[in-house]
């Protein structure tokens, strides 16, 4: 046993930055567990290397997770895909730095989330933001997270952006600036400068590994947080599985949970936390009954258009598309240029299925590769996918336990589409994203549709839908944020009824923001930090 003043379980996006933070004061001592590995493999420094750590080809770093059967997707089982190393998600992820719209915040705030409007997030927003075009009232320039633009776009997705403005969509140039609609390159959380120049710039790139000689940080790999020790409804150690034998790491303050959407529920449901229903049915004593606890289950539902290409220029599976694939990447360890630095999700769009609303309902993801079923189902040849997903749903899921085993996959529900309003607009975003890929500006590079042929009716594109949906990994909600009786976390992340334990990752959103998730992730653990420093 050893103690700390602080334990954090998870070494995520939001774990890195909070051991990182906390440990600048050399007056406390930090421990960090996190079940994966170091995070520092060249499969997960080189950007194109999530082709190969998202679909599970990797064994190690990536939790692979399913969900239970969805009744709304055909009785399909989901994927859910969780990075599993220091940075988490942001070590598979397609580095897209999006904030969301500034209304999500607010409606935060108007949930009774106070001190989590757009006003109040937006300064850490900006201290975790390093910018390559500096600083503005917008963006950060001296933060840890390097935040540039791609380096070489390929040709295509500069087509699928004239096809955008084709189609009446205006160019944004910054989907984090003052307006979020409109097509554009998405900026990307990569270096862009230094000896780690064309790396990815995950959470622990940037936060924890160039800290980990700190002599009041202990970080412990390999290490699978098995259970949150209460006396007296307060949390005072964190007990976890490394080598075959369970270890405990006391807290002196506080304990601080970052497994993310799926992980942090389940830690609290181990540790008798949670719906008394849940823990009953799996043998877990009562420690604490509290509702919420992996209710609120939301995430961004993705359907596909694929197009194959006689166009080389995109990543692909030929001869040509080896070789270039083998040249780029002599490349990238030379200099860390070239294609293997594309984030594959180069440019998207945020748009308005009505143009009499406020904000953007449906968001595009533009991808120079054949993506199908993520990436599992491989296709020969060359060719691109467009992304649509429902920025807001109102289908609400949960989290709970398979058993009682720590290392047993959480049961994961999502229950996509189970509102009709989902579906009804995920198949209107469905045919705009139709009609933006018929464009004239995408003529040279269309050869053959997958699935689709293009003149489908609404039941027929619906069932398309139904049958190849899945997440675009924005899981977020199951301890959320609040003042009522379900909620899991007040506004400091403060577990209700629980003394010196808190939850800091996108589990405690509220709501789904509209867009990607990881730098609002980055931005609540920042937060996070300055909430418990200010605690004492």
């Amino acid at each position: 046993m050893a103690t700390y003043d602080y334990v954090i379980a998870g070494g995520g996006s939001a774990g890195s930055v909070l051991a990182a933070r906390l440990s600048e004061d050399p007056a406390v001592s930090v421990c960090l567990v996190e079940a994966g590995g170091d995070g520092t493999s060249a499969v997960i420094r080189m950007p194109a290397g999530a082709a190969a750590l998202l679909p599970g080809y990797l064994k190690g770093g990536n939790w692979a997770f399913q969900t239970e059967p969805q009744a709304g997707l055909n009785g399909r089982r989901g994927y859910q895909p969780r990075g599993r190393a220091l940075g988490g998600s942001s070590t598979i992820n397609a580095m897209l730095y999006v904030r969301g719209h500034p209304s999500d915040y607010d409606e935060w705030a108007n949930l009774g989330c106070e001190g989590w409007d757009w006003k109040s997030v937006l300064p850490y927003f900006r201290k975790a933001e390093r910018n390559q075009h500096g600083e503005d009232k917008l963006h950060g320039g001296e933060g840890p997270l390097q935040v540039g633009d791609q380096q070489e776009p390929r040709p295509v997705t500069h087509a699928f952006l004239e096809a955008c403005e084709q189609s009446q969509v205006r160019l944004n140039k910054d989907f984090n600036g003052p307006s979020q609609e409109g097509a554009g390159l998405y900026q990307v959380t990569q270096f862009f400068d230094g000896a780690k120049r064309g790396e990815r710039c995950s959470a622990a790139a940037a936060y924890l590994h160039p800290q980990m000689e700190r002599p009041n940080l202990t970080v412990i790999t390999g290490a699978h947080a098995s259970k949150v020790e209460l006396k007296r409804k307060r949390a005072v150690a964190l007990r976890y599985l490394k080598g075959g034998k369970e270890h405990r790491a006391e807290a002196k303050r506080e304990i601080i949970l970052c497994g993310g959407a799926f992980g942090s529920p389940q830690l609290l449901l181990l540790s008798g936390i949670g719906p008394a229903v849940e823990l009953a049915a799996h043998g877990v004593p009562l420690a604490h009954e509290l509702p919420g606890v992996g209710r609120n289950l939301q995430d961004h539902l993705d359907f596909i258009h694929l197009w194959k290409s006689k166009d080389r220029d995109m990543i692909g599976i030929s001869p040509q598309g080896t070789l270039a694939l083998a040249k780029a990447t002599q490349q990238w360890r030379r200099d860390g240029t070239g294609l293997l630095t594309t984030p594959y999700a180069e440019a998207g769009a945020f748009l308005k299925s009505d143009p009499a609303l406020k904000r953007p309902d449906l968001q595009l993801h533009f991808v120079i590769a054949l993506v199908d079923d993520h990436s599992r189902k491989l296709h020969m040849g060359h060719g691109y996918s467009c992304h649509v997903c429902v920025l807001r749903p109102f289908s609400r899921g949960e989290v709970g336990l398979q058993d009682a085993n720590p290392r047993s996959a959480p049961r994961i529900d999502p229950r996509f589409l189970s509102d009709k309003r989902d579906a009804e607009l995920l198949l209107k975003g469905a045919k705009i994203t139709r009609d933006i890929l018929s464009a004239p500006a995408l003529a040279p590079y269309r050869d053959q549709q997958l699935y689709l042929t293009g003149e489908e009716t609404d039941a027929e594109l619906m069932e398309h839908i139904r049958a190849r949906a899945d997440t675009i990994y924005h899981p977020v909600g199951t301890c959320r944020m609040g003042t009522g009786s379900d909620a899991v976390v007040d506004p400091q992340l403060r577990v209700r009824g629980i003394k010196g334990l808190r939850v800091a990752d996108a589990s405690i959103m509220p709501t789904l923001v509209g867009g990607n998730t990881n730098a609002p992730t980055i931005m609540i653990a920042e937060k996070a930090a300055d909430l418990i420093r200010n605690a004492g």
